[in-house]
């Protein structure tokens, strides 16, 4: 029986010394979670000096050999309200990255528009296709009478007075260029001046 018992004895020694030499475990005592493991920050988002309005997102369907493929297009306008804008178009197979690359076309094609005493130096009318529109100039306190097209590239722009009327097609492609044709159109009188070699008060 002594035999026994000091053979049981070195067996429960034998057991402690392996659990003592063996290697320590990377988890925690209580989390579970390693000790080096470090939380994934999410990628920052950068402050953009533009504003951005999605004016229409279309699905389109192109036949092919083997079907149908789906895509989405996507109009965007992007600006600062303080005399840029540009307008940008986007396809892609999901309404995200269409959105995506035309905001990154519409920062590319950003153009500076005149604008004095909060509204359009002059009248002007905007043609594009089937689509034409025409721009007044408004006193202070007229705000922007204008459709949901064409008002997205106007409050983006930062004109603040103006008057518009629509003609032709109203297809919102066709009236946010058109809009952007007649505002790419306005002149300032020191530009006329500086052109024909004039001073302002001769024109």
């Amino acid at each position: 029986m002594a035999g026994n018992e000091q053979i049981a004895t070195e067996n429960v020694k034998t057991t402690q010394n392996s659990v003592e030499n063996a290697p320590k475990s990377r988890r925690g005592n209580f989390s579970g979670k390693r000790k080096d493991d470090r939380r994934e920050r999410a990628p920052r988002r950068e402050v953009s000096e533009f504003d951005k309005q999605v004016v229409q997102v279309r699905r389109v369907q192109k036949v092919v050999k083997g079907g149908r493929t789906l895509r989405f297009s996507a109009l965007v306008v992007v600006g600062d309200r303080k005399g840029r804008v540009g307008i940008g178009i986007g396809k892609s197979k999901e309404v995200s990255a269409a959105i995506e690359k035309a905001t990154t076309v519409a920062k590319k094609n950003v153009v500076n528009i005149p604008i004095v005493n909060n509204t359009i130096p002059h009248d002007t009318i905007g043609k594009f296709s089937a689509t034409s529109i025409l721009l007044l100039p408004a006193p202070e306190g007229t705000g922007v009478i204008a459709g949901g097209s064409a008002r997205a590239v106007i409050e983006l722009a930062g004109i603040k007075n103006i008057v518009t009327k629509r003609h032709g097609s109203s297809n919102r492609m066709n009236c946010v260029k058109a809009t952007m044709a007649g505002l790419l159109s306005l002149k300032t009188k020191e530009e006329i001046a500086r052109r024909r070699g004039k001073a302002v008060e001769e024109i």
